[in-house]
């Protein structure tokens, strides 16, 4: 997996975030895994908006599923699934492998504000 193209366009964020939400599987829990985005901010230091866009990013890319929505009034954390390993009887999915390129690409970084030319009133 990590010399497919999929994975090696990932941004870093997105790595620290996978990689943290597959530690925590156990053997039984895949589709289960949970990691906020208040926690994955403090343990990986990164901003919320941050771990935010790696895992819209991992999923874009087929490497994480979401299984179920968290609900933030009961302080519940999304449930995700990650494609690379079986979920109960039914096999991985490895959806990061059917992906086309520009799904798995990052994406372009915003083009930085034009400065204000000092001359102007």
């Amino acid at each position: 997996m990590v010399k497919h193209r999929a994975w090696r366009g990932l941004s870093g964020p997105a790595v620290k975030v996978w990689l943290e939400l597959r530690a925590r599987y156990n053997g039984g829990n895949n589709g289960r895994l949970t990691l906020s985005l208040r926690e994955a901010a403090e343990l990986l230091g990164m901003g919320k908006t941050t771990a935010q866009r790696a895992f819209a990013e991992l999923q874009a890319a087929g490497f994480l599923s979401l299984e179920k929505e968290g609900c933030w009034y009961g302080r519940k954390a999304h449930e995700w699934r990650c494609t690379d390993i079986p979920m109960g009887r039914d096999s991985s999915t490895r959806d990061w492998q059917h992906r086309k390129a520009s799904a798995s690409s990052p994406e372009k970084k915003q083009n930085a504000v034009p400065r204000r030319d000092s001359r102007e009133p």
